[in-house]
């Protein structure tokens, strides 16, 4: 951890109304990249908002391999899923030099209860989280490797901007081996799918196929 402050005018700036009132409650804090927030398996009992940068959440075996669940920016929060007093259900590492604001389980009740609207807010959050999740389990169960690798380039270019994911970091997003991410990638390079413009870095330059 670098620093910790108030919240400050510029840090209200990049959130909605609804989370700088929420933001106000806390403190901001800056973190190195690399900076591990959360331990799966841990108590705890704050979130995490975002002013700046970008957090993984992800989730590790025994044998220190990893898996991605999400990877969340400016506005979005994490850590809510621990707040019925549970344990941590996966770790969050910051991707980036991070700013963020740290608020405790009782500073979120005492928000819901002067904006009881945030509680639906807050619901309705979790839900489209359960319901990536639920699609992601879906993914790894009913297709190959292959399948959920398509189906992560086609999600992260749709918007016509380039890939920007190490091979690492498909291999955590996908829970497969980085060898054999590698692999399909150096296929789909040969066969006129994918070019490479820098390290973890690709463009697509065609509609990939539909089985490989």
């Amino acid at each position: 951890m670098d620093s910790q402050a108030p919240v400050t005018d510029l840090d209200f700036a990049v959130l909605t109304p609804s989370l700088s009132l929420l933001a106000a409650r806390g403190l901001a804090r800056n973190y190195r990249r690399g900076t591990v927030l959360i331990e799966e398996g841990s108590q705890g009992d704050s979130l995490y908002l975002v002013l700046s940068g970008s957090l993984r959440v992800y989730g590790c075996d025994s044998r220190g391999r990893e898996v991605t669940y999400g990877i969340y920016g400016v506005g979005e929060y994490v850590g809510e899923m621990s707040l019925d007093g549970g344990l941590r259900s996966a770790s969050v590492i910051t991707e980036e030099p991070s700013r963020c604001v740290l608020l405790t389980r009782a500073s979120l009740l005492a928000h819901i209860a002067a904006h009881p609207e945030f509680a639906l807010e807050l619901l309705t959050k979790v839900i489209r989280r359960a319901r990536a999740a639920t699609l992601s389990t879906k993914q790894l169960a009913l297709n190959d490797v292959y399948g959920r690798l398509r189906a992560l380039l086609e999600t992260t270019s749709a918007s016509g901007s380039d890939i920007l994911l190490t091979h690492q970091a498909m291999a955590q997003r996908l829970g497969c081996s980085r060898e054999m991410v590698s692999k399909l990638v150096k296929d789909l390079e040969q066969g006129g799918y994918l070019t490479r413009i820098s390290n973890g870095r690709y463009q697509r330059l065609r509609d990939l196929p539909t089985r490989w």
